[in-house]
């Protein structure tokens, strides 16, 4: 009874369209998750986020939850999760999209799931990875551990948000490193972000794991912004 009274006065609103949830909703409602513009491309092998890393990196294979659209469902809640400190959000789309990764062939061989990391500064700055929270929802809906440790960030490098792919590559190629590799020796890794839009930090982390002898790199990101 309290716990109603108090969301009568604090009503918990979802994150997309703003309304509030009911009791069996976390972070988007029900009639938002059902809208949500799904990218379908964990059901083809050569989609626009595989076609991205084509003669770049040796990855196995590549998919995006989400289409970003500006302005849209999609950005209200990677904003929510990124800057408005709705960790949980990524918890329920990693755990929505992990449902769906596993029943695909090209996915259900996954042994650790790897997020982006941040480096240690900006990391304590926002109090969170948000790459870890989509990790976490993954790892429970697909049963798999996820590896925090072994992928680290050593630089940090400027903000990727108005830079050329060319410069965003050269702005993260040598930002990242290993450590404790055999953790990780002759595993299939699913590298994990929130959002691909030129893949170039993607890119550094998958030529950074590829150094660890045996492993397979899979990248599955929330969004993927054309």
């Amino acid at each position: 009874m309290l716990t109603d009274f108090i969301s009568l006065l604090f009503p918990i609103t979802c994150a997309s369209c703003g309304k509030s949830l009911f009791k069996n909703e976390e972070n988007i409602c029900t009639y938002c998750i059902y809208h949500l513009p799904k990218t379908n491309f964990h059901l083809q092998e050569d989609n626009m986020v595989s076609k991205f890393f084509w003669g770049r990196v040796a990855i196995h294979s590549a998919a995006a939850f989400l289409e970003f659209n500006k302005g849209g469902n999609v950005q209200k809640l990677i904003y929510a999760l990124k800057y408005n400190g709705q960790k949980n959000m990524g918890i329920t789309l990693g755990k929505l999209y992990g449902h769906e990764l596993k029943e695909q062939a090209t996915f259900n061989t996954i042994d650790t799931i790897v997020p982006v990391p941040l480096h240690a500064k900006k990391e304590k700055v926002r109090g969170y990875n948000q790459s870890l929270y989509f990790a976490m929802g993954l790892a429970q809906s697909m049963n798999v551990p996820i590896n925090n440790n072994s992928l680290q960030r050593v630089l940090i490098s400027d903000t990727q948000t108005k830079k050329s792919r060319f410069n965003r590559w050269k702005n993260v190629e040598s930002v990242f490193e290993i450590k404790e590799p055999n953790g990780l020796k002759g595993q299939h890794i699913l590298l994990v972000d929130d959002v691909v839009t030129t893949g170039a930090t993607l890119e550094a982390c998958a030529h950074t794991l590829l150094q660890i002898p045996f492993v397979k790199i899979s990248i599955v990101t929330i969004a993927f912004r054309p």
